[in-house]
Protein backbone atom coordinates (compact mmCIF):
# COMPACT_ATOMS: atom_id res chain seq x y z
CA UNK A 1 0.00 0.00 0.00
CA UNK A 2 1.46 3.68 -0.54
CA UNK A 3 3.52 5.07 2.03
CA UNK A 4 1.53 8.55 1.74
CA UNK A 5 -1.30 6.95 4.04
CA UNK A 6 -0.69 6.56 7.32
CA UNK A 7 -1.24 3.56 9.29
CA UNK A 8 -3.85 4.45 11.11
CA UNK A 9 -5.70 4.86 7.75
CA UNK A 10 -4.77 2.15 6.25
CA UNK A 11 -6.73 0.26 9.57
CA UNK A 12 -9.32 2.62 8.57
CA UNK A 13 -9.96 2.39 5.04
CA UNK A 14 -9.81 -1.32 5.60
CA UNK A 15 -12.46 -1.54 7.87
CA UNK A 16 -14.25 0.70 6.13
CA UNK A 17 -14.36 -1.29 2.34
CA UNK A 18 -14.91 -4.57 4.43
CA UNK A 19 -18.29 -2.86 6.39
CA UNK A 20 -19.49 -1.83 2.43
CA UNK A 21 -18.32 -5.66 1.76
CA UNK A 22 -20.68 -6.97 4.84
CA UNK A 23 -23.67 -4.84 3.29
CA UNK A 24 -23.50 -5.13 -0.18
CA UNK A 25 -23.91 -9.01 0.50
CA UNK A 26 -26.33 -8.92 2.61
CA UNK A 27 -28.28 -6.67 -0.10
CA UNK A 28 -27.73 -8.89 -2.96
CA UNK A 29 -29.14 -12.48 -0.57
CA UNK A 30 -32.15 -10.35 -0.80
CA UNK A 31 -34.29 -10.23 -3.73
CA UNK A 32 -34.66 -8.36 -5.62
CA UNK A 33 -30.82 -7.25 -5.98
CA UNK A 34 -30.04 -4.55 -8.63
CA UNK A 35 -27.59 -5.48 -10.81
CA UNK A 36 -25.66 -2.43 -10.20
CA UNK A 37 -24.77 -3.77 -6.58
CA UNK A 38 -22.69 -6.63 -7.82
CA UNK A 39 -20.96 -4.04 -9.74
CA UNK A 40 -20.28 -1.70 -6.50
CA UNK A 41 -19.19 -5.20 -5.16
CA UNK A 42 -16.36 -6.23 -7.07
CA UNK A 43 -15.38 -2.48 -6.99
CA UNK A 44 -15.10 -3.26 -3.11
CA UNK A 45 -12.90 -6.16 -3.84
CA UNK A 46 -10.69 -4.99 -6.20
CA UNK A 47 -9.79 -1.94 -3.86
CA UNK A 48 -9.51 -5.00 -1.20
CA UNK A 49 -7.14 -6.45 -3.52
CA UNK A 50 -5.07 -3.56 -4.46
CA UNK A 51 -4.49 -3.20 -0.22
CA UNK A 52 -2.97 -6.52 -0.04
CA UNK A 53 -0.59 -5.84 -3.09
CA UNK A 54 0.15 -2.79 -1.98
CA UNK A 55 -1.18 -0.22 -4.91
CA UNK A 56 -4.12 0.93 -2.90
CA UNK A 57 -4.12 4.67 -3.32
CA UNK A 58 -1.81 4.73 -6.22
CA UNK A 59 -3.57 6.46 -9.52
CA UNK A 60 -4.00 3.58 -12.11
CA UNK A 61 -2.75 5.65 -14.95
CA UNK A 62 0.39 8.00 -13.46
CA UNK A 63 1.27 5.99 -10.14
CA UNK A 64 1.30 9.02 -8.30
CA UNK A 65 -0.40 9.08 -5.01
CA UNK A 66 -4.21 10.00 -5.01
CA UNK A 67 -5.00 13.11 -3.15
CA UNK A 68 -5.77 12.54 0.27
CA UNK A 69 -8.83 14.13 1.22
CA UNK A 70 -10.68 12.66 -2.03
CA UNK A 71 -9.65 9.20 -0.62
CA UNK A 72 -10.91 9.36 2.46
CA UNK A 73 -14.30 11.05 1.32
CA UNK A 74 -14.18 7.86 -1.25
CA UNK A 75 -11.92 4.89 -0.88
CA UNK A 76 -13.10 3.12 -4.03
CA UNK A 77 -11.20 6.16 -6.13
CA UNK A 78 -8.67 5.05 -8.62
CA UNK A 79 -7.17 8.16 -10.64
CA UNK A 80 -5.95 11.61 -9.19
CA UNK A 81 -7.41 14.51 -10.41
CA UNK A 82 -4.86 15.22 -13.22
CA UNK A 83 -5.97 11.69 -14.85
CA UNK A 84 -9.65 12.24 -15.04
CA UNK A 85 -11.55 11.81 -17.88
CA UNK A 86 -13.66 14.73 -19.20
CA UNK A 87 -16.89 13.34 -17.85
CA UNK A 88 -15.66 12.91 -14.47
CA UNK A 89 -14.03 16.10 -13.70
CA UNK A 90 -17.57 17.44 -15.03
CA UNK A 91 -19.34 14.75 -12.40
CA UNK A 92 -16.40 16.46 -9.91
CA UNK A 93 -17.38 19.43 -10.13
CA UNK A 94 -20.96 19.16 -9.73
CA UNK A 95 -20.44 16.84 -6.61
CA UNK A 96 -18.34 20.10 -5.32
CA UNK A 97 -21.18 22.47 -6.10
CA UNK A 98 -23.61 20.58 -4.39
CA UNK A 99 -21.22 19.76 -1.15
CA UNK A 100 -20.67 23.85 -1.48
CA UNK A 101 -24.07 24.94 -1.67
CA UNK A 102 -25.40 22.33 1.58
CA UNK A 103 -22.64 23.58 3.27
CA UNK A 104 -24.23 27.23 2.67
CA UNK A 105 -27.28 25.79 3.50
CA UNK A 106 -26.32 24.94 7.52
CA UNK A 107 -24.67 28.71 7.85
CA UNK A 108 -26.66 30.60 10.11
CA UNK A 109 -28.69 34.24 9.09
CA UNK A 110 -25.78 36.50 8.69
CA UNK A 111 -27.05 38.42 11.27
CA UNK A 112 -28.78 37.31 14.42
CA UNK A 113 -30.36 39.66 17.63
CA UNK A 114 -31.31 37.55 20.95
CA UNK A 115 -30.70 36.80 24.03
CA UNK A 116 -29.77 40.44 24.65
CA UNK A 117 -26.85 40.17 22.20
CA UNK A 118 -25.96 40.90 18.43
CA UNK A 119 -23.83 38.03 16.52
CA UNK A 120 -22.43 38.91 13.10
CA UNK A 121 -19.77 36.32 11.09
CA UNK A 122 -17.80 36.46 7.75
CA UNK A 123 -17.55 32.95 6.00
CA UNK A 124 -15.33 32.71 3.67
CA UNK A 125 -13.61 29.42 2.25
CA UNK A 126 -10.47 29.11 0.40
CA UNK A 127 -12.05 27.10 -2.38
CA UNK A 128 -15.46 25.97 -2.84
CA UNK A 129 -15.81 23.97 0.72
CA UNK A 130 -14.78 24.85 3.85
CA UNK A 131 -13.42 23.29 7.01
CA UNK A 132 -14.57 26.40 8.96
CA UNK A 133 -17.63 25.79 11.55
CA UNK A 134 -19.67 28.88 12.57
CA UNK A 135 -22.96 28.31 13.93
CA UNK A 136 -25.51 30.92 15.96
CA UNK A 137 -28.23 29.83 17.47
CA UNK A 138 -30.97 30.16 20.47
CA UNK A 139 -31.49 27.78 23.09
CA UNK A 140 -33.53 27.93 26.15
CA UNK A 141 -33.64 31.36 26.60
CA UNK A 142 -29.80 31.71 25.61
CA UNK A 143 -27.40 32.40 22.45
CA UNK A 144 -25.51 29.29 21.75
CA UNK A 145 -22.01 30.42 19.18
CA UNK A 146 -20.15 27.78 17.66
CA UNK A 147 -16.95 28.62 15.70
CA UNK A 148 -14.02 25.87 14.66
CA UNK A 149 -11.54 24.44 12.68
CA UNK A 150 -11.67 21.10 11.41
CA UNK A 151 -7.93 19.57 10.08
CA UNK A 152 -7.03 19.51 6.59
CA UNK A 153 -8.59 20.99 4.03
CA UNK A 154 -11.33 20.39 0.80
CA UNK A 155 -14.17 18.03 0.83
CA UNK A 156 -12.87 15.58 4.10
CA UNK A 157 -13.00 18.62 6.04
CA UNK A 158 -16.50 19.73 5.09
CA UNK A 159 -17.73 16.35 6.10
CA UNK A 160 -16.56 16.76 9.24
CA UNK A 161 -18.18 20.50 9.35
CA UNK A 162 -21.31 19.15 8.67
CA UNK A 163 -20.73 16.09 11.49
CA UNK A 164 -20.30 18.96 14.30
CA UNK A 165 -23.09 21.36 12.59
CA UNK A 166 -25.27 18.06 13.57
CA UNK A 167 -23.83 17.10 16.66
CA UNK A 168 -24.20 20.24 18.24
CA UNK A 169 -27.41 21.22 17.10
CA UNK A 170 -28.61 17.97 18.92
CA UNK A 171 -26.90 18.38 22.01
CA UNK A 172 -28.40 21.91 22.21
CA UNK A 173 -31.72 20.55 22.26
CA UNK A 174 -30.52 18.73 25.73
CA UNK A 175 -29.55 21.46 27.61
CA UNK A 176 -26.38 19.93 29.08
CA UNK A 177 -24.30 22.00 31.27
CA UNK A 178 -21.68 23.64 28.53
CA UNK A 179 -19.05 21.53 30.06
CA UNK A 180 -20.59 18.17 29.69
CA UNK A 181 -22.16 19.02 25.99
CA UNK A 182 -18.12 19.56 24.77
CA UNK A 183 -17.45 16.51 26.18
CA UNK A 184 -20.86 14.54 24.58
CA UNK A 185 -19.60 16.16 21.76
CA UNK A 186 -15.49 15.13 21.86
CA UNK A 187 -16.73 11.46 22.30
CA UNK A 188 -18.91 11.30 18.98
CA UNK A 189 -16.56 13.20 17.22
CA UNK A 190 -13.77 10.56 18.66
CA UNK A 191 -15.31 7.68 17.90
CA UNK A 192 -16.72 8.07 14.30
CA UNK A 193 -13.34 9.48 12.80
CA UNK A 194 -10.02 8.94 11.76
CA UNK A 195 -6.71 9.28 13.80
CA UNK A 196 -5.31 12.06 13.05
CA UNK A 197 -8.58 14.27 12.49
CA UNK A 198 -9.45 16.81 15.14
CA UNK A 199 -10.89 20.49 15.48
CA UNK A 200 -10.52 23.29 17.15
CA UNK A 201 -13.30 25.05 18.52
CA UNK A 202 -15.12 27.57 20.61
CA UNK A 203 -18.64 26.59 22.22
CA UNK A 204 -20.17 29.78 24.11
CA UNK A 205 -23.31 30.38 25.89
CA UNK A 206 -24.41 33.80 26.12
CA UNK A 207 -27.30 35.13 28.82
CA UNK A 208 -29.50 37.84 29.02
CA UNK A 209 -27.85 39.74 31.79
CA UNK A 210 -24.21 39.55 29.88
CA UNK A 211 -22.82 36.04 31.25
CA UNK A 212 -21.12 34.32 29.08
CA UNK A 213 -19.96 31.19 29.31
CA UNK A 214 -17.58 28.70 26.86
CA UNK A 215 -15.02 26.38 26.90
CA UNK A 216 -11.97 26.47 23.91
CA UNK A 217 -11.00 23.31 22.75
CA UNK A 218 -7.92 23.99 21.46
CA UNK A 219 -8.84 27.11 19.58
CA UNK A 220 -6.93 30.08 19.11
CA UNK A 221 -7.69 32.98 21.66
CA UNK A 222 -10.96 34.18 22.47
CA UNK A 223 -10.92 38.38 22.49
CA UNK A 224 -12.62 40.37 24.85
CA UNK A 225 -13.44 43.84 23.78
CA UNK A 226 -14.69 46.56 26.05
CA UNK A 227 -13.77 50.19 27.41
CA UNK A 228 -10.48 48.57 29.32
CA UNK A 229 -7.42 46.92 27.72
CA UNK A 230 -8.44 44.19 24.77
CA UNK A 231 -8.44 40.52 26.99
CA UNK A 232 -7.33 37.64 25.51
CA UNK A 233 -9.03 34.08 26.83
CA UNK A 234 -6.88 30.81 25.48
CA UNK A 235 -7.62 27.46 24.61
CA UNK A 236 -9.10 25.40 27.78
CA UNK A 237 -9.07 22.23 26.41
CA UNK A 238 -7.78 19.96 24.01
CA UNK A 239 -9.28 19.99 19.90
CA UNK A 240 -11.79 17.87 19.51
CA UNK A 241 -11.56 14.23 18.53
CA UNK A 242 -8.23 13.70 19.91
CA UNK A 243 -8.82 12.01 23.24
CA UNK A 244 -12.23 10.51 23.52
CA UNK A 245 -12.29 11.17 27.00
CA UNK A 246 -10.43 14.01 27.36
CA UNK A 247 -12.16 16.92 30.25
CA UNK A 248 -13.42 20.66 28.96
CA UNK A 249 -13.00 23.70 31.39
CA UNK A 250 -16.15 26.39 31.69
CA UNK A 251 -14.40 29.54 31.16
CA UNK A 252 -16.52 32.77 32.77
CA UNK A 253 -16.80 36.70 31.13
CA UNK A 254 -19.30 39.10 32.46
CA UNK A 255 -19.91 41.33 29.55
CA UNK A 256 -21.42 45.06 29.90
CA UNK A 257 -23.65 46.52 27.94
CA UNK A 258 -21.56 47.10 24.63
CA UNK A 259 -18.57 44.69 25.30
CA UNK A 260 -17.99 41.82 21.98
CA UNK A 261 -16.12 39.15 21.87
CA UNK A 262 -13.85 38.41 18.60
CA UNK A 263 -13.74 34.64 17.25
CA UNK A 264 -11.79 33.39 14.42
CA UNK A 265 -10.02 31.02 12.56
CA UNK A 266 -6.37 31.02 11.38
CA UNK A 267 -7.56 31.93 7.97
CA UNK A 268 -7.50 35.75 9.53
CA UNK A 269 -4.27 35.78 11.74
CA UNK A 270 -1.94 33.46 9.63
CA UNK A 271 -2.56 35.68 6.73
CA UNK A 272 0.19 36.63 5.04
CA UNK A 273 1.43 40.53 3.53
CA UNK A 274 3.53 40.21 0.48
CA UNK A 275 6.82 40.34 2.15
CA UNK A 276 5.45 37.15 4.34
CA UNK A 277 4.77 38.56 7.68
CA UNK A 278 1.94 37.11 9.46
CA UNK A 279 -1.03 39.27 10.60
CA UNK A 280 -1.16 37.66 13.97
CA UNK A 281 -3.31 37.97 17.07
CA UNK A 282 -1.46 41.03 18.49
CA UNK A 283 -2.39 43.14 15.39
CA UNK A 284 -5.95 42.02 15.72
CA UNK A 285 -6.22 42.42 19.68
CA UNK A 286 -4.91 46.44 18.74
CA UNK A 287 -7.09 46.77 15.93
CA UNK A 288 -10.21 45.35 16.83
CA UNK A 289 -10.18 46.67 20.43
CA UNK A 290 -10.21 50.08 18.59
CA UNK A 291 -12.93 49.34 16.80
CA UNK A 292 -15.10 48.99 19.24
CA UNK A 293 -16.64 52.80 19.93
CA UNK A 294 -18.02 52.37 16.08
CA UNK A 295 -21.17 51.15 15.53
CA UNK A 296 -21.78 47.35 16.08
CA UNK A 297 -22.23 46.42 12.42
CA UNK A 298 -18.94 47.87 11.02
CA UNK A 299 -16.62 45.89 13.81
CA UNK A 300 -16.66 43.04 11.46
CA UNK A 301 -15.90 44.84 8.07
CA UNK A 302 -13.36 47.07 9.44
CA UNK A 303 -11.25 44.31 10.65
CA UNK A 304 -11.40 43.09 7.18
CA UNK A 305 -10.45 46.00 5.90
CA UNK A 306 -7.76 46.08 7.78
CA UNK A 307 -6.72 42.63 7.08
CA UNK A 308 -7.11 43.70 2.81
CA UNK A 309 -4.85 46.20 3.67
CA UNK A 310 -2.48 44.27 5.35
CA UNK A 311 -2.30 41.21 2.66
CA UNK A 312 -2.47 44.24 -0.30
CA UNK A 313 -4.87 41.79 -2.37
CA UNK A 314 -2.41 38.43 -1.48
CA UNK A 315 -4.47 35.45 -2.91
CA UNK A 316 -5.62 33.25 0.53
CA UNK A 317 -5.17 30.10 1.32
CA UNK A 318 -7.13 29.05 4.05
CA UNK A 319 -9.99 29.21 5.00
CA UNK A 320 -11.22 32.38 6.78
CA UNK A 321 -14.47 33.06 9.65
CA UNK A 322 -14.84 35.80 12.07
CA UNK A 323 -17.29 36.13 14.49
CA UNK A 324 -18.39 39.13 16.89
CA UNK A 325 -21.05 39.17 19.66
CA UNK A 326 -21.96 41.85 20.89
CA UNK A 327 -23.99 42.47 24.01
CA UNK A 328 -26.57 44.86 23.12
Amino acid sequence: MSATIAVAEQVYLRTELERRRTRLQSALSTPPAASSLTSLLDEVDAALARMDDGTYGLCRTCHDPIEHDRLLADPLVQFCLDDLSREERHALESDLNLAARIQQALLPKPHLSASGFHARYHYAPAGLVSGDYCDLFQSNGSLIFLLGDVSGKGVAASMLMSHLHATFRSLANVDLPLDRMVHAANRIFAESTLAGQYATLIVGRASQDGAVEFVSAGHLPLLHLSCNEPAVADATGLPLGMFTNASFTVHRLQLAPGDALLVYTDGFTEALSPDGEEYGIARMKNFAGGCLTKARDHLISDCLQDLQKFTSGTKPTDDLTLLAIQRA
